[in-house]
């Protein structure tokens, strides 16, 4: 019986041991990150196409080696103001699957930091606000000495069935809004 307790000791020790990285960077002035195995590539901001009749979390396509890449401003998207471009822009590729298939996606972000390699022990669920308060966002809260680093679920804050449904209604909303003579 004590063996299989060192056992189970063991595979708990081992559990907090595990290390993650994570790629850091900065939105509107705080920190977050995401794991940097969802991370493919970060690039220069170049010319971005507007796309009209899109949310403002809708920065625009870019043309990446012949494919079109669609680019959310991370910031408007997290319901800030937009990003203001600056020379420590960039956009951070992650690839998402959609319909079985792998897309990239650009998130506009102010300023790429590091890569941390952060323990298992260290990340924390999301807090819990309340019905009011959206969390859905957070994958999990990473603790860094005394500082907290939120770590983003890619796959809802870049969901495309939303994002879609969202430029839908707000596509819709412009042609409410015009008026008829």
């Amino acid at each position: 019986m004590s063996s299989l307790i060192r056992k189970e000791t063991a595979a708990a020790v081992a559990a907090q041991e595990q290390v993650g990285q994570y790629l850091t960077f900065l939105v509107g002035g705080e920190t977050f990150a995401v794991s940097i195995l969802d991370v493919k590539e970060i690039i220069e901001i170049a010319s971005v196409t507007r796309v009209p009749l899109t949310p403002d979390y809708i920065h625009g396509v870019i043309n990446l080696r012949g494919n079109v890449v669609a680019v959310i401003d991370l910031s408007a998207r997290l319901s800030r103001s937009p990003s203001q471009v600056s020379k420590r822009s960039c956009i951070v590729l992650v690839a998402m699957e959609i319909n079985e298939t792998l897309q990239l996606v650009g998130m506009l972000v102010d300023e790429v930091r590091e890569i941390l390699e952060i323990p298992a022990a260290n990340i924390q669920p999301a807090p819990d606000f309340g019905a009011d308060i959206r969390t859905d966002f957070i994958e999990a809260m990473a603790r860094i000495d005394d500082v907290f680093i939120i770590l983003l679920a890619l796959d809802r804050v870049l969901s495309l069935e939303e994002l879609s449904l969202l430029g839908d209604l707000t596509a819709a909303e412009a042609l409410r809004s015009v008026p008829t003579e």
